[in-house]
């Protein structure tokens, strides 16, 4: 069960851009990691400080050579400890080119980052921690 939050940079970043750049890493997430389609929890934030300060803004550079621009997209991942190198390099290809034909979003304005833990860390409603003792996505 991963836990997304994507925050893309741009005036012309509105529901349409977030939206596809949702669905984008959603279905690399399938995809690649075998996550159950269903299984979607999203923040999608917006942020252009030229056109409204109370939105907020990103800072970027050009760190390891990527020359980034007001079209950078930030994709914070946060799911349960165990996949390969192999599968996590996979996934951040996938949501590099869904990111592009999906919403128009170059490769190179896709960072992303996975958080990993463990079941225990996670509750989905009721107060109760429900991959205890489960082995489910």
């Amino acid at each position: 069960m991963p836990f997304v939050r994507i925050d893309a940079h741009g005036g012309d970043t509105d529901d349409d851009r977030l939206d596809a750049l949702g669905r984008a890493v959603h279905d690399a997430l399938v995809e690649t990691l075998g996550i159950p389609s269903d299984d979607r929890f999203q923040v999608l934030t917006a942020h252009d400080a030229a056109h409204d300060a109370a939105r907020g803004t990103l800072r970027y550079d050009d760190y390891l050579g990527v020359r980034r621009d007001a079209g950078i997209v930030f994709v914070a991942i946060t799911l349960r400890a165990g996949r390969t190198t192999g599968r996590k390099e996979a996934l951040y290809r996938r949501i590099a080119q869904l990111a592009e034909e999906y919403a128009g979003t170059e490769p190179r304005n896709v960072f992303v980052t996975l958080t990993e833990n463990s079941s225990a860390d996670w509750s989905l409603g009721d107060g109760l921690a429900q991959y205890v003792g489960s082995g489910s996505c």
